[in-house]
């Protein structure tokens, strides 16, 4: 098994938005999540994918990896590609129709269709009367989002009632706030010039949709009964309304201002702020206004801030406001209607208690909305998605033909298995295609290699002197890991990168896969001159296999061990070893299973097929019918648990868990070795019933790598001829490792060998017939 990556890693987020310096409210909100989630447990990595509205970008702080000009649509698809490698657990798609390229932004869909991981879509607009294009993007974005964030009550109402969304598939979680002190304002006034006066505000890029203008209109009143009021407009134009119009908004207001008479008490800071220069400023107001024209808003970050600062509130009912200044946090007013403005305004600014009750009513009901709880919440959300589709993963990416007929097999492909070999053998891991030295080489992946060399012999369309050759390396590898400084003697498994062993002796499993590889040799190998070394290395190496107390071990060796007879039938101590194995496997299977659990171990974990697979060869030889019996049976049971209840396509046991006896079996990371290993059981099942369900099964395990799997997404490269190291939630480890371009180079082998026998393997099967089935078992 390779080794897998470190669990206690930080577990990486991205988020897709606007972000600073941009000025968009969307990109405020990104970073402030960003930023609340690398403070708020567990270990967090955010980061960010920016979607530019100008060529020449921005000059992002680090914590931005990734960036996408908005109207190319290649951009996103890159960007995809990106996340795709960057091992992202989740990513978090901040919407807004206006702020990604296409009709209602639907290049976004461009990048989320393609992407691998949990995707959790944020929506900071939702209306309730789309047109058919913001239809069709919102209903695109629901059903490629594993959850769709809502920031108000409000809009989940609209999802459900307009877009057909599922209750399940809705979280409400509010915008956030910053967390700061419930103070008076008069401590602020001093710095901004305005310590004795009442202040009103309202903050925020400024727009016509706004209804700045209302609030003006209202002020002459306003300041009659209260002429020390001043009403500060905070902060910069909107982007899009000074590249259209200039700043002619912000100009006719101030006119407006004039002519009323009220230009004195109206103060216009066109600046675009960063957090705390709000908060600051926030801080002297007294009442905060907001005059908005359309109820139409399902959120507003300046209304949520507010509140959250514990101020005195006047709005329109704009859906937003209706709910968070419901149940006394705040007045709202009648949309356009300047006269309740300046009354409710004046009512406020007369009665302190009343003014004072308001502020501390909205201040303690938005304590659940500072952002490291509002991060809090998206981190739980984030561990659900990735949860779910752990154990219920949904197809991703491209959609592979249905592969529910039996595989036309591909060609065999030698390439990547060169590219990992050197001088020394086979090397075991790769990053991407390219072979990593810096973990070496072990007996495991040169056993398996010499295996697939042998196998390839009969179906391979390369020259047999290059085959030859490479089997000669692995050949040698396995020579050299023999140590008769143990007792007894056995192999080394590991060795670095400068040919220097790394271990006194290897594991079990490594001993057995040797065995395994010799076995195969003798057996099969048409290269005389490996026949005599093989065979001499498989004797000295059979009494360690059978000191060990390792059924998995055992199994393996037997797969050896059987090939190993198809050429020296008559040799007796190897038949003696085989007879002794069989029964050990099969006495302790049948000591340990039970009816609803037939193995030999609480934790079924890895190349778990292997173990019937051996102890059908032995019963098939010794004429043993109980030992077939067990294995048919325990093969059947690892069909059913490695099968996908509603598709029928094959799902092995993860790594990331394994599957208790008492408990659930993992779904991921599913490993390419699981595949052919019940692909060699399935077909010895098939020669020895000639039931076609065996076949059919060996079929969805080849198919298994070709893209009939949970994610829809193969594994085998066709254009290096290697395999991708495992199937994980968010789609494949794109590593191709040995170990895994092995497995598919043996499963594929092992189906050629069924489906198109050559006359070397028709009479190797024919060889059932004579001298070596006719013995009777000793025992």
């Amino acid at each position: 098994m390779n080794e897998s990556a470190d669990a206690h890693a930080p577990q990486t987020v991205a988020i897709v938005s606007t972000y600073p310096p941009r000025r968009c409210g969307i990109g405020t909100f990104a970073g402030d999540l960003t930023t609340a989630l690398d403070r708020v447990p567990p270990e967090t990595d955010a980061w960010v994918v920016a979607v530019n509205d100008r060529l020449e970008g921005y000059r992002y702080p680090h914590r931005v990896k990734f960036e996408i000009n908005e109207g190319r649509p290649r951009e996103y698809r890159l960007a995809a590609d990106f996340l795709n490698m960057s091992q992202v657990r989740v990513a978090c798609v901040q919407h807004e129709y206006g702020i990604y390229g296409g009709p209602a932004g639907k290049h976004v869909l461009e990048l989320i269709r393609r992407l691998r991981m949990p995707v959790v879509t944020t929506l900071h607009t939702v209306l309730e009367d789309p047109d058919p294009d913001q239809l069709a993007a919102t209903e695109a974005l629901a059903a490629e989002s594993d959850r769709l964030v809502v920031l108000s009550d409000t809009a989940r109402r609209i999802l459900l009632d307009r877009y057909g969304v599922t209750e399940d598939q809705v979280a409400v979680i509010p915008h956030g706030i910053p967390d700061v002190p419930f103070a008076d304002p008069q401590y602020h006034k001093d710095r901004f010039g305005v310590a004795g006066k009442h202040v009103l505000m309202t903050f925020g890029l400024l727009s016509p949709n706004k209804g700045i203008e209302h609030m003006i209109d209202a002020m002459p009143r306003i300041v009659e009964k209260h002429p020390e009021t001043v009403y500060i407009v905070l902060g910069a134009t909107h982007p899009g309304v000074v590249a259209e119009h200039g700043e002619e908004y912000r100009t006719e207001l101030q006119r407006r201002a004039e002519r009323l008479g009220v230009r004195e008490h109206v103060i216009f800071i066109n600046r675009f702020l960063n957090q705390q220069e709000l908060i600051d400023h926030l801080g002297a107001a007294d009442v905060y206004v907001t005059p908005y024209l359309n109820e139409a808003q399902v959120v507003s970050g300046t209304l949520a801030y507010a509140l959250g600062a514990g101020k005195a509130v006047v709005s329109t009912p704009y859906w937003y406001a209706e709910e968070m200044l419901a149940e006394d946090r705040g007045r709202l007013v009648p949309f356009g209607d300047t006269e309740a403005i300046a009354e409710t305004i004046n009512e406020l600014l007369e009665n302190d208690d009343l003014r004072l009750a308001l502020r501390k009513k909205a201040y303690d009901d938005t304590r659940p909305m500072v952002w490291d709880r509002v991060a809090a919440r998206y981190l739980e959300l984030f561990q659900t998605v990735a949860a779910e589709q752990a154990s219920s993963p949904r197809p991703r990416g491209t959609a592979v033909p249905d592969l529910e007929k039996r595989p036309e097999l591909a060609e065999v492909k030698l390439d990547h298995l060169k590219r990992l070999t050197d001088d020394v053998g086979m090397l075991q891991h790769a990053v991407a295609t390219v072979p990593d030295r810096a973990h070496g080489y072990c007996t495991d992946d040169n056993a398996r290699a010499l295996i697939a060399l042998v196998l390839a012999q009969d179906h391979a369309d390369e020259p047999a002197g290059s085959l030859e050759s490479l089997a000669t390396r692995y050949l040698a590898f396995l020579q050299h890991a023999y140590t008769e400084e143990v007792d007894p003697p056995g192999f080394r498994n590991f060795m670095g990168y400068d040919r220097c062993w790394l271990e006194p002796i290897g594991s079990g499993a490594s001993q057995a896969r040797a065995v395994w590889a010799l076995g195969v040799t003798v057996g099969r190998s048409s290269w005389h001159g490996h026949v005599r070394p093989a065979a001499e290395l498989f004797r000295r190496a059979l009494p360690r296999i059978e000191a060990q107390d390792d059924p998995r071990g055992w199994s393996f060796a037997l797969v050896g061990i059987h090939a190993y007879l198809q050429r020296f039938s008559g040799e007796t101590e190897v038949r003696r070893a085989r007879e002794r194995l069989g029964w050990r496997l099969q006495e302790t299977l049948e000591g340990q299973m039970s009816e609803d659990w037939p193995w030999f171990e609480d934790v079924l974990t890895w190349g778990n097929a292997r173990v019937p697979q051996a102890l059908l060869l032995c019963g098939e030889w010794l004429f043993e019918s109980k030992m077939v019996e067990t294995a048919l049976h325990v093969l059947d049971w690892l069909t059913r648990v490695q099968t996908d209840p509603e598709t029928g396509h094959f799902t092995p046991v993860g790594c990331d868990g394994w599957y208790p006896r008492y408990g659930e079996k993992a779904r991921f990371d599913q490993q390419p070795l699981e595949a052919a290993a019940m692909i060699d059981a399935c077909l010895e099942a098939h020669r020895h019933t000639r039931e076609d369900r065996w076949l059919r099964t060996a079929d969805r395990c080849l198919n298994w790598y070709l893209g009939d799997n949970d994610l829809r997404v193969p594994l085998y490269d066709p254009h290096t001829g290697g395999c991708y190291d495992g199937l994980e939630p968010q789609g494949v480890n794109v590593n191709q490792g040995a170990e895994s371009t092995l497995a598919w180079l043996l499963a594929l082998l092992s189906m050629y060998d069924h489906n198109h026998p050559t006359a070397a393997t028709m009479a190797r099967a024919a060889g059932r017939g004579g001298s070596a089935r006719s013995a009777q078992p000793s025992r």
